[in-house]
């Protein structure tokens, strides 16, 4: 069985679904690698506009496979590296959301935060409980937790390992809005279209602006921004999208 599947709803929109339903969808190191390669690919395929993360109706990721860390070594962990396999979702310069129903747990939840928008579901839970097992978050959920919720709402969760339900995330800032857990892929799948349907360059360029600036100084950001803006004036789909906003008919986008 695959254990992530590639799917294609939509000509410009790529779905990567995590499939080890018996694991809860465990990130394992096969997944890592297959969602690795998956990114890394769609990062640079000119036909995809958007991508949709998601796991199954009851399930996004409930975190690390335990079974095939308990016995490693410090040596062990280090060589393997896993940090790779992240960097390419981090780096995607195309759009994500996540689609997330049920558990986003441990580096569920991290992996979630990778992306750009999350849709959760009502009954969806997040949270990082790696400190009940006797470590702490791994692969960016003590930085990217901070990040998005603040200090002292993180530190709560961190350092209790408590699950956060979805409305809770909502309000605090770590997903996107909250839909009925039956409507969390159509409700992605939307979002997903309506990004397809505006100028990549432009989409790709408000991402990276976004994410590059977060970390830098105002001024810092600033100029990316202007620059990003002004990069933008080269392309056909400026001309386009302003054209056909003057003559009152809708754009065709081509992503040059």
């Amino acid at each position: 069985m695959t254990e992530v599947i590639l799917e294609r709803p939509h000509e410009h929109i790529a779905v990567i679904r995590l499939n080890r339903p018996e694991a809860r969808n465990a990130l394992s190191l096969g997944v890592r690698t297959a969602l690795a390669e998956h990114f890394t690919q769609l990062g640079t395929d000119d036909i995809t506009r958007c991508i949709i993360l998601t796991g199954g109706d009851k399930i996004f990721a409930a975190g690390a496979d335990l079974r095939d860390m308990v016995e490693r070594t410090p040596v062990e962990m280090f060589v393997r590296r896993s940090e790779r396999l992240w960097q390419p979702i981090a780096d995607c310069p195309k759009p994500v959301i996540a689609a997330v129903n049920g558990y986003a747990l441990g580096g569920g939840c991290e992996l979630a935060m990778h992306a750009d928008i999350i849709v959760a579901g009502e009954g969806a839970q997040f949270g990082q409980p790696e400190v009940r097992v006797g470590i702490m978050p791994g692969a960016g959920g003590t930085q990217r937790l901070v990040r998005a919720v603040g200090k002292f709402r993180a530190m709560k969760i961190l350092l209790t390992g408590e699950p956060i339900p979805a409305r809770d995330a909502l309000a605090m800032g770590l997903v996107s809005e909250v839909v009925a857990d039956a409507e969390v892929f159509d409700r992605a799948l939307a979002i997903a279209k309506t990004i397809a349907s505006l100028p990549p360059l432009a989409i790709m360029q408000i991402k990276e602006a976004a994410i590059a600036g977060e970390d830098a100084s105002l001024e810092a950001g600033l100029a990316l921004e202007r620059k990003a803006f002004q990069l933008l004036f080269a392309t056909n789909d400026q001309k386009e999208g302003m054209r056909a906003f003057l003559e009152k008919r809708r754009p065709e986008f081509e992503g040059r």
